[in-house]
């Protein structure tokens, strides 16, 4: 196993976090729109994507033990590319690996700030729908039920016999 099909495995990686990453820019606009039809294919196209990363990144860490291995290097754990950068023989595939990393790293921070970003604008709407809802409800007063108070005065003048009336 060579360190450049590691590094071809992390570009793919890189391209296809990037792609996520516009998907996730484009499930902003349609949040703020509030367009559901479209946030639906968002999400669906996100699943795509997310299982061709998963598909990808399995591929990576069979990569990174089977070179590991071959190296002869014990594993304790799930191997990364770090480990693969220490064992490299060479300062060219080092840096290689280095850079791809790094970028990959960018591109994972920059699609997680987006995705929080827009998980706090869905809940920022929810809110606001529970909001609208809790003011379109009637309040308890203005229900057609009697309330426990309400309920406590009948009781009570149930109980008065019909001479204590005043005429």
């Amino acid at each position: 196993m060579s360190i450049t099909n590691i590094i071809a495995t992390l570009e793919k990686l890189e391209k296809m976090h990037k792609s996520l990453l516009e998907l996730a820019i484009a499930k902003t606009e349609h949040i703020k729109q509030g367009d559901m039809e479209k946030l639906d294919q968002i999400i669906k196209n996100e699943q795509a994507h997310i299982a061709a990363i998963d598909t990808l990144e399995q591929q990576r860490q069979s990569m990174v033990t089977d070179y590991l291995r071959a190296k002869g290097i014990a594993l304790t754990d799930i191997p990364t590319v770090a480990d693969v950068i220490d064992a490299a023989s060479t300062t060219e595939s080092a840096e290689a690996l280095i850079d791809v990393r790094q970028r990959l790293m960018k591109v994972l921070e920059t699609l997680k700030n987006q995705n929080d970003l827009n998980q706090k604008m869905v809940f920022n709407s929810l809110q606001m729908i529970h909001i609208t809802l809790d003011a379109m409800r009637p309040s308890q007063q203005e229900q057609f039920n009697y309330s426990g108070a309400e309920v406590h005065r009948q009781s009570n003048i149930s109980k008065k016999s019909f001479t204590e009336f005043k005429a």
